[in-house]
């Protein structure tokens, strides 16, 4: 542990949550969002499926921990959507399954603490042909469409209306962009540069929107030692000094 002591900000999830310190991923965009604010820690699997996911649930979110996460963004569905494998083997999970494995996240992470938030994101859509072009020689055929994304996505947003969850519409979030087949993706799956651009874009506006007390939102949030100090930048008068805590110009966006 190091101090001062900060809220987490939980990442839970398959490889889209694993990768998303990479090449200018969303975790990476939040944690540089949230700097002197918040630490973004990562809780990501590549492969991993809501059926996973639930064996590991009290050794990640213990609920007997010292201190719990202000916020925990959620993402299962890309794995367990995919068609089944003859052998029963491989990460598809049915849809019925899938459904009540995010309840049982959901009720566990709620149960944390009264001041842990819960964001799912749903299921994105997918380059089909991107895949079939990236097919591997190691594995068997992945059935990957959008219609099966669809069905996962649209279930997972009902069960968060359901439970009073916040949730994220990546599907349809993903298809605003014309050019969303090749831009948002590295490999037909996993999200690009871009791609990452619109998770960071859609969670920002969940935290900005939300009645949560307190506010989760990074302009809300107190900036850790932001208090003026005689050995910060000397202003241009040569007699005081300007705290740069709250600078941003070198972002490339500047996220509301």
């Amino acid at each position: 542990m190091v101090g001062p002591q900060r809220p987490q900000f939980v990442l839970f999830g398959s490889s889209i949550v694993q990768l998303s310190f990479s090449d200018g991923g969303w975790g990476a965009i939040l944690a540089d969002v949230y700097s002197r604010k918040a630490d973004i820690l990562v809780r990501g699997y590549y492969g991993w499926n809501s059926r996973r996911a639930l064996q590991v649930l009290d050794e990640v979110f213990p609920k007997d921990a010292a201190s719990h996460p202000s916020l925990v963004i959620v993402y299962f569905g890309g794995n367990d959507s995919m068609g089944p494998h003859p052998s029963g083997l491989g990460p598809h999970v049915p849809l019925l399954e899938y459904i009540e494995n995010m309840r049982k996240i959901a009720l566990h992470l709620k149960s944390l603490s009264k001041n842990t938030r819960v964001i799912f994101l749903s299921c994105p859509p997918v380059n089909e042909a991107k895949i079939q072009e990236n097919r591997s020689k190691y594995l068997s055929e992945l059935v990957r469409t959008n219609e099966l994304c669809r069905s996962y996505s649209e279930a997972c947003i009902e069960l968060c209306q359901e439970m009073g969850v916040k949730v994220v519409d990546l599907f349809t979030a993903f298809q605003r962009r014309d050019d969303w087949l090749t831009a948002c993706f590295t490999d037909g799956v996993h999200l690009s540069a871009e791609g990452s651009k619109v998770v960071v874009e859609e969670v920002l506006k969940v935290l900005k929107e939300a009645e949560w007390e307190p506010c989760l939102h990074w302009k809300s949030m107190p900036t850790e030692f932001g208090v003026n100090s005689p050995y910060d930048l000397v202003a241009y008068d040569g007699k005081t000094t300007i705290n740069p805590s709250e600078w941003t110009f070198y972002r490339e966006i500047q996220w509301d």
